[in-house]
């Protein structure tokens, strides 16, 4: 299939940052779900508010969309220092990092997102200014050369990844707060698509509020994306207002059906079904077949619609019912597989 941006993307969009950044939370009390994770961080703010020092550096591992940045802001706003943010593929040599670190103040919050993804010489000189906030810098070559350190001001490092089994130990255990944001459920969803509405000044109701909670895969951003191209529908069919029918009517338009599967979530699982006859079969081959990354297979599994097997993926019972495939067409492999 020809590459396209997708609805149900959860990556971030470049035109989508500016409302983005209008939604996002700036405190916690205001942040919607991951009831846990919010208590514990309250505790270890509070914490380090009461003794003066810096927050822990902190590591947040998810999916996309869920929330990580959003953490790194809320934390420096509630630490009432700057945030400066990088990602991981940015930083591509040691004197990178310097610069950065260098500008820091006493108490500001650096953020490097998809952290994993950092060089490793890049991520050895890390080390060092985790825990004693010294920067060792190479000056010379050969023989002559020497090491420096340089001082820097006692800051919060606030990593987030998307794929935490590739961070390697050594930095991994430099992180006093580790924590995982999970899926939001229908309810943590609801109650965010009404603050987002309230905010851009849309006028939704319940049934609307629904629907777009129940199509966005668990994902706030993904949410505030549909609420967005749902207001465009609402404003041409209904005046502005989001109900029921306008939001169906936009979802369907934009190929986001009942169960937030886009069309290549769809297309994904009828080549599955159709060419390797529901599975099992490796990643690779599916990425192959589809001509494209396949990402898209961790949802489908999150969701129950792929089960992952020794032997590869295999389409659930559950695609073929939502597909609307007859399940005779299922190999005598899946059946003993379901």
């Amino acid at each position: 299939m020809q590459e396209e941006q997708r609805i149900v993307e959860a990556e971030e969009i470049t035109p989508e940052e500016k409302l983005e950044n209008s939604l996002r939370p700036q405190y916690l009390d205001d942040f919607i779900g991951q009831q846990k994770l919010k208590d514990n961080l309250k505790v270890f703010i509070e914490a380090a508010k009461k003794r003066g020092e810096p927050l822990d550096h902190c590591l947040f591992y998810a999916p996309p969309g869920l929330g990580k940045t959003t953490l790194a802001h809320i934390i420096a706003k509630e630490m009432g220092g700057n945030l400066r943010t990088t990602s991981g593929p940015v930083l591509e040599r040691v004197g990178d990092l310097a610069a950065i670190l260098t500008n820091l103040s006493e108490g500001d919050v650096f953020f490097i997102d998809e952290i994993h993804r950092m060089n490793h010489l890049v991520e050895e000189s890390l080390y060092p200014v985790m825990e004693d906030c010294e920067l060792d810098i190479i000056i010379g070559q050969g023989p002559s050369a020497k090491t420096i350190k340089l001082p820097i001001p006692k800051f919060t490092l606030v990593g987030a990844t998307t794929r935490a089994g590739m961070l390697s130990s050594p930095l991994r255990d430099r992180f006093g707060i580790i924590e995982h944001l999970n899926y939001y459920n229908q309810n943590e969803l609801m109650k965010i698509v009404k603050r987002s509405s309230a905010i851009i000044n849309v006028e939704i109701d319940e049934e609307g509020t629904a629907e777009i909670a129940k199509r966005s895969r668990g994902t706030p951003r993904i949410v505030n994306r549909l609420l967005k191209r749902v207001r465009d529908f609402a404003e041409i069919k209904t005046g502005g207002k989001i109900n029921k029918v306008v939001a169906m009517e936009a979802l369907e338009a934009l190929g986001v059906d009942e169960a937030g599967l886009d069309k290549m979530d769809r297309f994904l699982l009828h080549t599955v079904i159709e060419k390797f006859s529901g599975g099992p079969v490796g990643i690779e081959t599916i990425a192959v077949a589809l001509s494209e990354d396949a990402d898209t297979v961790a949802y489908l599994i999150q969701s129950g619609f792929m089960a992952r097997t020794p032997r590869g993926r295999v389409v659930t019972e559950l695609a073929y019912k939502h597909l609307n495939i007859h399940l005779s067409k299922k190999t005598n492999n899946q059946k003993e597989l379901f």
